[in-house]
């Protein structure tokens, strides 16, 4: 008989001593994870500059025995702790990046206490246990994703399961996490006066805008989760110049990667049918690459969802059609069994991204929550570590979901 739709043995021994070692060592690290989240909160870093909180993090695992490598992936504040030999192989992945005038208002000082307190207390618990316990410190989540590159690298290759949790203004047992790219249109005209030689002009700014009224026409008919957001970032020089260079930049977000390229693709058309009436010339451009839609994998979610109702915090499935957001996390999910969940340090009516955030991501909420968080994260390891048979199913259920394409 089994139970939660994926095949995990009703009754199946879950190793209750050592998730109550586990909470207790939580307990005892209590005061040691708030003053690492204070610190990072009282001095936010922007992507790719996480230097201070790096080696905060990196010395506090390496003072616990975890074996540190900086540098990972070219990334200069990328970090891997290691602890054990081998698989099972389970990932709990930090962030710590903040973003331009708001600090910490989206938690991420949260994210890195969490994952740090769930590995020094899964690696005490587990002891000689075998397989081994990596904490993977990620860096620039808000911009340039340092997952993306760091599972290009490698890095995730020999991971078995790679979880992490997000603080926001729900609780939620996975994130809905949609694929997403920037693209740069460039359009290419000649110049000429506009009154005393405008017949010889190409206005390249009218392209732009054209292609802006055909980027919305297209929205009508986007599917859910799909969304197109523009700007316009250079529209010439001089009012009394027909422009010959026009740029505009547009975010796009889709349901799954898949379903991405099909919208870069159809926003590359409406530019190439601007450029085709007005006579300019354009050009599309991705600007970095982008993240993967994220792939929940519902036999790990579900089990921390259990760790965390034990915890005192209730997640439950995300509101239908409720889309938050893209993160770099989507590209690991892609590679290896993931989790995303939410926990709330913040009222419904609240949102990440803002001041209100900030402060909850300091507040004795975002201290309980971050607690919460680490115990059940720390269990989930546990778990992962000592049963062979659940990291099967893990395994059983992304192909599944890989089948699908979802």
């Amino acid at each position: 008989m089994t139970v939660r739709g994926w095949g995990i043995p009703e009754g199946m021994e879950w190793h209750e001593e050592l998730h109550e070692r586990a909470d207790e060592r939580i307990e005892q690290l209590d005061e040691r994870l708030w003053a690492v989240a204070t610190a990072l909160h009282e001095q936010p870093e922007l992507s790719y500059e996480e230097h201070a909180a790096a080696d905060r993090l990196t010395r506090e695992l390496a003072a616990d025995g975890f074996e540190v490598e900086t540098g990972v992936a070219g990334l200069p504040t990328a970090f891997v702790a290691r602890a054990g030999e081998g698989r099972p192989c389970v990932a709990l992945l930090l962030e710590y990046d903040a973003l331009p005038g708001l600090g910490h208002a989206c938690g991420h000082n949260l994210i890195a206490a969490a994952g740090l307190g769930a590995a020094l207390a899964a690696k005490e618990v587990l002891g000689d246990t075998a397989g081994s316990l990596l904490a993977v410190g990620t860096p620039a989540e808000e911009r340039g994703g340092g997952k993306v590159a760091m599972a290009e690298a490698g890095v995730f290759d020999d991971v078995d399961a790679a979880l992490m949790v997000h603080p926001g203004v729900h609780s939620w047992s996975w994130a809905p996490l949609t694929a997403q790219v920037e693209l740069k249109v460039t359009f290419h005209g000649r110049a000429a006066h506009p009154t005393g030689d405008p017949e010889a002009g190409i206005d390249a700014l009218a392209a732009l805008i054209q292609a802006f009224g055909a980027v919305a026409a297209l929205r009508q008919r986007l599917p859910a989760a799909s969304h197109v957001q523009g700007i316009i970032t250079h529209g010439g020089e001089a009012t009394n110049i027909v422009p010959d260079r026009a740029e505009g930049r547009f975010g796009l977000r889709a349901l799954t990667t898949d379903a991405l390229d099909r919208l870069v693709e159809d926003v590359t058309t409406c530019a190439e049918g601007a450029a085709l009436a007005t006579g300019a010339k354009a050009e599309v451009e991705r600007l970095g690459r982008g993240y993967s839609h994220f792939r929940d994998n519902p036999v790990l979610s579900e089990r921390f969802t259990e760790h965390l109702a034990a915890c005192g915090i209730h997640a439950t499935p995300p509101a239908p059609g409720v889309f938050l957001g893209s993160s770099d996390i989507g590209d690991v999910s892609v590679r290896v069994p993931a989790i995303h969940p939410f926990v709330a340090i913040a009222a419904e009516e609240y949102s990440d991204h803002t001041p209100e955030f900030a402060a909850a991501a300091a507040s004795p909420r975002g201290r309980a929550a971050m607690l919460a968080s680490a115990a059940a994260l720390a269990r989930t390891a546990i778990d992962l570590r000592t049963h062979p048979a659940l990291v099967s199913r893990a395994w059983d259920c992304f192909r599944n979901r890989a089948r699908t394409g979802w």
